[in-house]
């Protein structure tokens, strides 16, 4: 499927995902999810296949519905904030030379993780920060719900449809499509459901995703 148009001369925007898009972290959830769960007596597996598809607290209520849904959040935050200190950490290939060709003010990161364990992991893979970081704590509605992306729309005073969206998960190529923008799947080995160009790796998508940034 090709690329919805967008409006010739204007500026163009790209928003990129994280984990998994910019970051490669599949390890690193899975070992916090499964350190988690043994602590709380789950099966490790069983937990981590609720969270691919399911925010923290929608996926206690499944797994743990007996539980503080609050102190199983604590928890989890701890073990996601000691992960970004001492666990090991890669950019995908291509994520570095791609982000510091982008103009400054031209992107931004839209992540269901929070800011400060963002800025961990970019400072740990020497990737550059934006001026715009749409997290979790800045919406009351995740992906795959249009708002975070339509927020850093705002931030960034670009239009939807002036609006590149880069994921790797269907939750967040539905917030992308929901909120009127072009979306281009990347580090997957089909495309998710939707996406008007897939791309099997980040390095490949990188030269499509500078002339669209060009664009204008």
């Amino acid at each position: 499927m090709t690329s919805e148009p967008s409006h010739p001369g204007r500026r163009k925007y790209v928003l990129f995902d994280v984990d998994g898009t910019l970051i490669d972290a599949v390890s690193n959830q899975r070992r916090v999810w499964g350190v988690w769960a043994e602590r709380h007596g789950l099966d490790p597996a069983e937990v981590y296949e609720v969270a691919l598809r399911t925010r923290p607290l929608e996926t206690f209520a499944q797994v743990a519905p007996d539980r503080n849904p609050q102190e199983c959040l604590a928890a989890l935050h701890e073990l996601e904030d000691d992960d970004v200190r001492s666990g090991v950490y890669s950019a995908f290939d291509g994520a570095s030379e791609l982000l510091h060709a982008l103009h400054p003010g031209s992107w931004a990161l839209v992540t269901s993780n929070y800011e400060h364990r963002v800025r961990g992991r970019f400072r740990r893979t020497g990737l550059p920060l934006p001026s715009v970081i749409v997290d979790a704590a800045a919406v009351e509605e995740g992906k795959p719900s249009p708002v975070p992306y339509l927020r850093a729309a705002a931030l960034l005073s670009a239009a939807p449809e002036d609006c590149l969206v880069i994921e790797d998960a269907p939750s967040g190529v539905r917030s992308g499509l929901r909120a009127g923008m072009n979306v281009w799947g990347v580090n997957t080995a089909t495309a998710p459901e939707g996406t008007h160009r897939h791309f099997p790796t980040l390095r490949e998508a990188s030269p499509h995703i500078l002339a669209f940034a060009q664009q204008g």
